[in-house]
């Protein structure tokens, strides 16, 4: 387009040099002339549209637009005076526009190794969402944002996992949450169908899961005896526990309530078909389904033991909570990687747990 105009520009110069030396009566005549052409071609299209090209339509418009609009309106042209006149609109438009676009681009690009971390990521864990990769990135002290993963997942044509949002006893938990326990039974079934009954406790401030037991009978002396054994491991981490939710399940005797109250821990029955006052406990056995029981078949009470220790750790030593801000219950986030080379350069590793059941993520050493 540039190169036209340009041609246009030099070859109408030109033609008002010619121009100079002619008399009025000359350059009448040939107006005259140029005026019966146009007549002539209009009668000839029959009505249809003259097609000008983008180079042209810039060249009338600077050529026409110092003249008065009445004498446009006089002048034989093959397009309205109107059109003349939003041609030399567009032009300047397209001009401001021009020297008004910023001269710096906008933010970098990420970089390609976090891109495909990512994707691997993704790749490995169908069940993450983006919310879920970008807790992982930031244990492995990679920090970007969570909407550049959505994006990089989008690029990709990964869809993000929907949100699972969970309600909370929102103000009996944010009063005593540093205080606060919260345990549940749950049932599983091993190969052979037998159906065993495992008990947990999780404490609500660091998200710390404790796995007390599993049984196929859990018989009052059992329940009690895990009792007394989630005292002394309280006792011997130091940690100050005053309450304890649980549910109405039958499975849990007096003495349970005894033994606990006996340490200075108060029980806190919660609500008759209202899992939501016991949700962060709702949620992890939700977790352990999904992550553990759901995707492994369990032999006996001894494997089961085993896959559930081995969780265990798993969740309290490694995987990333979104209730405390990304966070490990037993390990904080390391700090940020600020070094440009460093992030360019990753190296991260895979360690599987359970034969590849779970995967955790680390720099190498």
């Amino acid at each position: 387009m540039l190169l036209r105009l340009a041609y246009l520009g030099v070859t109408n110069a030109l033609a008002i040099l010619r121009l100079l030396p002619m008399s009025d009566r000359a350059k009448d005549v040939e107006i005259l002339a140029l005026r019966h052409q146009i007549t002539v071609l209009e009668r000839q299209l029959s009505g249809q549209r003259v097609r000008f090209e983008t180079s042209d339509r810039a060249f009338l418009a600077a050529l026409l637009q110092g003249l008065p609009t009445q004498v446009l309106h006089r002048i034989r042209l093959l397009v309205r005076s109107d059109t003349v006149l939003r041609w030399h609109r567009d032009l300047i438009a397209h001009r401001h526009a021009t020297q008004s676009r910023p001269k710096r681009g906008g933010r970098p690009r990420t970089v390609r190794a976090i891109r495909s971390l990512v994707l691997r990521l993704a790749a490995e864990n169908p069940a993450w969402g983006y919310r879920r990769l970008h807790g992982e990135l930031l244990v492995l002290g990679v920090k970007v944002a969570a909407s550049t993963v959505w994006e990089i997942l989008k690029e990709a044509g990964i869809p993000p996992s929907p949100e699972r949002a969970s309600t909370t006893w929102a103000d009996f938990l944010r009063s005593q949450a540093d205080a606060l326990l919260a345990c549940d039974f749950f049932e599983t079934a091993t190969l052979s169908g037998a159906r065993m009954y495992v008990l947990a406790v999780t404490e609500h401030a660091n998200r710390r899961i404790r796995i007390l037991g599993a049984t196929a009978h859990p018989t009052a002396s059992w329940v009690t005896q895990t009792a007394k054994n989630l005292v002394m491991d309280l006792e011997d981490a130091g940690c100050r526990a005053r309450y304890i939710i649980r549910d109405r399940d039958g499975k849990f005797p007096d003495l349970f309530d005894a033994v606990l109250q006996d340490a200075g821990i108060q029980v806190v029955l919660s609500g008759v078909r209202m899992p939501r006052m016991n949700s962060i406990m709702e949620r992890w056995v939700q977790t352990c389904r999904r992550e553990l029981l759901d995707r492994t078949l369990i032999w006996d009470q001894r494997h089961l033991l085993h896959a559930l220790r081995e969780f265990e750790t798993f969740y309290n030593q490694h995987r990333p909570h979104q209730g405390i801000a990304n966070a490990r219950p037993l390990c904080p986030l390391p700090a940020p990687i600020d070094n440009h080379k460093q992030i360019a350069s990753l190296d991260i590793r895979r360690t599987d747990r359970l034969g590849g059941l779970l995967h955790e993520y680390r720099h190498a050493a």
